[in-house]
C-alpha cells in the first residue's frame, strides 16, 4: 500500500529560543533530517508542514506546506494539510523533533489499522499515548476540518471521535521529542556515550 507522510514542523518554537525545532542540530544534523532518514524507507511520499524558514525546509527536497489557518493552530492544522495534499490514501503524521522514531512505525500502525478496520492508528509506549505519531485514512478529513472550524485544537480528543486504535511500541526512546535546547543537549550526550 502506498503511504504519504507529513512531518509537522509548523510550531512557534517558543521553547527553542525562537529557533525552528526541525532546524536545530543533533550530532551536526538538523532534527528534521534525522526524521527524514528514519521515515524515508517507510513511505512513498514526504511532505513538510512549516510556517517559518520555508526556504530552508524546501532545501531538504520535499514539498513544504504552510498552515492555511492563522495563529499557529497546532498539529491538527498540519494533519489537515497533509490529508488535503497527500497523493495516497494513507497519511502518516510525525513531529520534526523526534529523531529516534521507530524504523517499524509505519508497518506497526498499518497492521493494526487494517486488523481493527480503524481510520486512525496512534502510537503508544509504556501506557503513554503519542497522538502526533499517527497513521490515518483520507476519509477523516471532513471530520477534522469540521473540528478545526469549531476552534478545537486537541489532537487526541478529535482522534478518539474517529474509528480509532492504538499500537504499542516497546522502545522507550523511540518517541523522545525535543522541546528545548537542553533536551537536545541531553539526547546528544546520551547518544555520544
Amino acid at each position: 500500500m502506498s503511504i504519504s507522510a507529513i512531518i509537522l514542523a509548523g510550531g512557534r518554537a517558543t521553547r527553542m529560543d525562537g529557533v525552528d525545532k526541525g532546524l536545530v542540530n543533533l550530532q551536526g544534523i538538523p532534527l528534521i533530517q534525522h526524521v527524514i532518514n528514519r521515515i524515508r524507507p517507510q513511505v512513498d511520499e514526504i511532505l513538510i508542514n512549516a510556517n517559518r524558514e520555508t526556504a530552508r525546509y524546501q532545501s531538504f527536497g520535499y514539498p513544504v506546506l504552510a498552515d492555511e489557518l492563522s495563529d499557529f493552530p497546532g498539529p491538527l492544522a498540519g494533519l489537515s494539510l497533509g490529508l488535503t495534499h497527500a497523493k495516497y490514501e494513507y497519511l502518516l503524521a510525525i513531529p520534526c523533533d523526534s529523531p529516534l522514531l521507530p524504523i517499524n512505525l509505519v508497518s506497526g500502525l498499518m497492521a493494526q489499522l487494517i486488523n481493527t478496520n480503524a481510520d486512525i492508528a496512534v502510537a503508544s509506549s509504556h501506557d503513554k499515548i503519542h497522538p502526533v505519531f499517527c497513521l490515518c485514512k483520507k476519509n477523516v478529513l471532513p471530520s477534522l476540518n469540521h473540528y478545526l472550524a469549531q476552534g478545537e485544537r486537541r489532537v487526541s480528543a478529535w482522534q478518539k471521535k474517529q474509528a480509532y486504535t492504538e499500537v504499542v511500541f516497546n522502545d522507550d526512546t523511540a518517541f523522545i521529542n525535543l522541546n528545548t535546547l537542553e533536551d537536545v543537549a541531553s539526547l546528544e550526550a546520551m547518544l555520544n556515550n
